[in-house]
């Protein structure tokens, strides 16, 4: 069990300024960013700005690890074995890993250290166990014929990963593309990239073979959109805004016409029905499902819809357990909630909240040097405001009451995302249709958040495709390829 004194120790801790890590080795580069830390606003480390040409020889690192099949070759076993020995090694230094990404992103320790890397180990040893287990199949054909599925790796995957939760979104892309024998490169967020660049270390120490997991650090102007336009990347898989994946497709469509998998992100409606048998445990969820993270959450439940007849209860007691939040030192034990990730992010959250009539919503500690503010919560937002439609990404809540069932739905899908949901209720039926009826892909009943690797997470609408997580991830990193042999 981690102690604040071992968080105490590994505060003070100087940060190397890491290198590009391409065909197994560090790669200099020219240009140099600063890592700013949400913390303070001191200057951490530098961290490279890979240019195109960087960005070109960590491709042409996959590509050749790829055609030269180091990695695909190999028994599943043995891939097995080097990804669990790879979640090991994250697993021994999650400590140490989680101060580094705490320090570089702001998250609270406590939650850094469950979400980040002992979700990583938990998601690499999950996709490791799928290596000897991925079979081809035989059609049901006539006699006279035999029809063969085989599943082929696609060759080299570009993965562009946000910087909420680095290591964790990037374990759910990372681990199903290296379980099905692709090489990748992978453009860690500018502004948390520190954890990422560890954790490939770790991979290497694992025993990986040069060139099929390469890192390539800077902006998404120029390194996101060198990968994203490369004519030699196979498939790109991002999470991240609208506004991105948007330009990734046009990237896709400029260059190779690569698959493009998208997570964009959500706008989750989160109902609780006057039927709800604990409106405390409610409260509390409500409360975590959007201040956690300090609300820097794809699945966040920003929206809180609440039936009229209970409107008042809950929101009193959602506003006391808010108000109770310990924000401050992200390295904290007892934080719980921490910084917003950069100065330029707090200040858009800020600026959303300006006409609002919030409780809450104010930046604080501003001695600190760090970028904090208050939790908010916004009472009485109409289904048209700006508020109800856009996603702020901070720790906003707004609020909405619904009469019934039909008034529930349409304020839950009057969203252009759809990524999750949540429903309170004490009624089996009326959790059944509710699951039915809202138009997102996670549905939460009595509870918000938690899902493990056994389920996958994907948007509908304009939340994006594919999945990340499950072993339905592993789809997008494998060509079916049919055999079809006259007997």
């Amino acid at each position: 069990m981690v102690t604040q004194e071992q968080i105490d120790k590994l505060r003070s801790a100087p940060v190397a300024s890491p290198s590009l890590i391409i065909d197994g080795r560090p790669h200099a580069t020219s240009d140099s960013m600063p890592v700013v830390s949400p913390l303070d606003g001191s200057t951490l480390t530098q961290i490279p700005f890979a240019q195109q040409t960087d960005v070109d020889t960590a491709v042409a690192a996959a590509r050749k690890s790829f055609d030269g099949k180091v990695w695909s070759s190999l028994a599943p076993k043995a891939r097995k074995n080097i990804l669990l020995k790879w979640a090991d090694l994250i697993e021994q230094h999650a400590v140490e890993i989680a101060v580094l990404g705490v320090k570089d992103n702001g998250t609270e320790i406590a939650m850094a250290l469950k979400a980040e890397p002992l979700s990583a180990a938990e998601t690499i040893r999950f996709y490791a166990e799928s290596c000897d287990k991925m079979y081809g199949e035989v059609a049901p054909t006539a006699p006279d014929a035999l029809g063969l599925i085989h599943k082929e790796p696609v060759g080299v995957v570009g993965i562009i990963v946000p910087w909420n939760f680095p290591m964790m979104i990037g374990a759910w892309k990372l681990a199903p593309a290296l379980a099905t024998g692709n090489s990748v490169v992978v453009k860690p967020p500018e502004t948390a990239s520190l954890t990422l660049l560890r954790m490939v270390e770790l991979a290497h120490e694992a025993g990986l073979p040069d060139g099929v997991l390469n890192v390539v650090t800077g902006d998404g102007n120029t390194t996101g959109n060198a990968l994203a336009r490369s004519m030699d990347v196979d498939i790109l898989v991002f999470t991240g805004s609208g506004a991105t994946g948007r330009r990734l497709l046009e990237a896709s469509a400029q260059s190779n016409l690569k698959r493009v998998y998208l997570e964009l992100g959500g706008k989750s409606p989160h109902i609780v029905f006057d039927d709800c048998a604990d409106l405390d445990a409610a409260a509390a969820a409500v409360v975590a499902g959007i201040f956690r993270n300090a609300g820097q959450v794809c699945i966040a439940g920003s929206r809180l819809l609440v039936q009229h007849s209970i409107h008042d209860a809950l929101l009193e007691k959602i506003t006391h357990l808010t108000q109770a939040l310990r924000v401050g030192d992200p390295l904290d034990l007892n934080t719980q909630m921490g910084a917003l990730n950069s100065e330029a992010h707090m200040n858009s959250v800020l600026k959303m909240l300006d006409g609002a009539a919030a409780s809450g919503g104010q930046r604080i500690l501003q001695d600190t040097g760090g970028f904090f503010m208050e939790p908010a919560i916004v009472a009485g937002v109409k289904e048209h405001d700006a508020l109800f439609q856009q996603e702020v990404f901070g720790p906003v809540l707004t609020v909405t009451s619904f009469t019934d069932d039909t008034d529930a739905v349409r304020l839950a899908n009057a969203s252009e995302l759809g990524l999750a949901s949540g429903v309170w209720t004490n009624s089996l039926s009326r959790a059944h249709k509710m699951v039915a009826a809202i138009k997102a892909g996670v549905v939460h009943v009595n509870t918000y958040g938690g899902a493990d690797n056994t389920v996958p997470l994907g948007g509908f609408k304009q939340s994006g495709n594919g999945h990340d997580k499950s072993l339905h991830a592993i789809d997008k990193f494998i060509n079916h390829k049919t055999a079809w042999i006259k007997l």
